[in-house]
């Protein structure tokens, strides 16, 4: 039986690779750079900021080398941002008199808080070196590439050129707009379509999980009170023993092969029904997405190829450009709100709009 299972599974991943292969020929699945949005450009800071992307990616080395859990978290959070009201920087703002901010809706409450301080110590260094040209935003995806390169994943340039957002979105739309960890493949493949993402670009950033933490809260209605039976015997035992009851508030990773390296390993623990949140054991047991799981689960350069292609398309979501928006001050208040800036007229970076 179970050499019947490999060499099915084979086959599968065969006929899939094979399917993606010809796909890049034909243009029929993807392009190899995605259209780059009006307003950014692979070289928007380079006369006005020229040291931005060294000093990002020398200061989160640092960081890194003494918590590499931050990783996760950077790349998290601009995950948040943009599919909440576009890549505006959004999310990292505190509430005002008009509301609570997307900080405080239940998806974001698990974000790691040092996460926000190091997008504002980095916004500090950049700043402290160019003045204030650069968008919290910006340095949001800068921060996010680099925790995927740091974490050994693939190296990739980012468009840049966006400004951050004046205001920031509902509780009601934050939760409308990020899928829950309970959320079927059907739902996810159907919330990310009305954001022009394909099932493989739905697969490729779900490989997200190959680093990084959760709750048990997130998973443990697969644990209680009946076990899902597409999560291995196991493995759910491991967990149980992490989170002894349905509220349990401890943490687990979301890769147990290899869970501090951007990597493959994630689809290989789908294939193996150790997918830790049903939003992604579903993935694999969906028709529509299961050929694309087997493979990057054999093939991780095609992984990082399609990763780095669906976080561009991210990366431009609802982006702010040319004279929309500001370049923050403090990325977690607006300008308007900044009593460092509050005598001081915003200046239109009009030089740079046009870049």
């Amino acid at each position: 039986m179970a050499s019947r299972f490999n060499s099915l599974t084979s086959l599968l991943s065969l006929i899939s690779c094979l399917f993606l292969f010809l796909s890049y020929f034909h243009g029929t699945k993807a392009q190899s750079t995605p259209p780059i949005v009006k307003g950014l450009s692979w070289s928007f800071y380079d006369s006005s900021c020229p040291k931005l992307e060294s000093i990002v990616r020398k200061q989160l080395q640092k960081v890194f080398k003494d918590d590499i859990g931050q990783a996760a978290g950077l790349l998290r959070l601009h995950f948040h941002d943009c599919f909440v009201q576009g890549c505006d920087g959004s999310v990292l703002l505190d509430g005002s008199a008009s509301g609570p901010s997307e900080k405080q809706a239940i998806p974001n409450l698990t974000l790691r808080l040092e996460a926000f301080k190091i997008i504002d110590d980095l916004r500090r260094r950049v700043h402290k070196d160019c003045g204030r040209v650069v968008s919290c935003s910006d340095i949001t995806a800068l921060a996010a590439r680099d925790a995927v390169y740091l974490t050994g994943g693939p190296d990739y340039d980012v468009p840049l050129g966006r400004r951050d957002g004046l205001s920031f979105a509902t509780q009601n739309a934050t939760l409308a707009n990020l899928v829950p960890p309970s959320a079927s493949a059907n739902t996810i493949l159907t919330s990310l379509a009305t954001k022009n993402f394909d099932a493989t670009d739905v697969v490729a950033l779900s490989g997200a999980h190959t680093i990084g933490i959760s709750h048990c809260t997130s998973f443990t209605d697969r644990l209680y009170p009946n076990q899902d039976p597409t999560m291995d015997k196991t493995f759910a035992n491991n967990l149980k023993n992490v989170c002894p009851t349905k509220d349990s508030n401890s943490t687990t990773v979301t890769d147990i092969r290899s869970p501090n390296k951007f990597d493959n390993k994630y689809y290989v623990d789908l294939m193996n029904r150790q997918g830790l949140f049903t939003s992604d054991q579903d993935l694999y047991t969906n028709s529509r997405t299961r050929g694309i799981i087997t493979s990057f689960a054999v093939n991780e350069t095609l992984f990082f190829e399609r990763f780095v292609i669906a976080m561009i398309k991210m990366g431009q979501l609802n982006v702010l450009t040319g004279t929309t928006g500001e370049i923050r001050a403090n990325c977690s208040v607006r300008n308007s709100d900044n009593s460092f800036l509050s005598s001081v007229v915003e200046e239109e970076l009009t030089v740079l709009s046009q870049l």
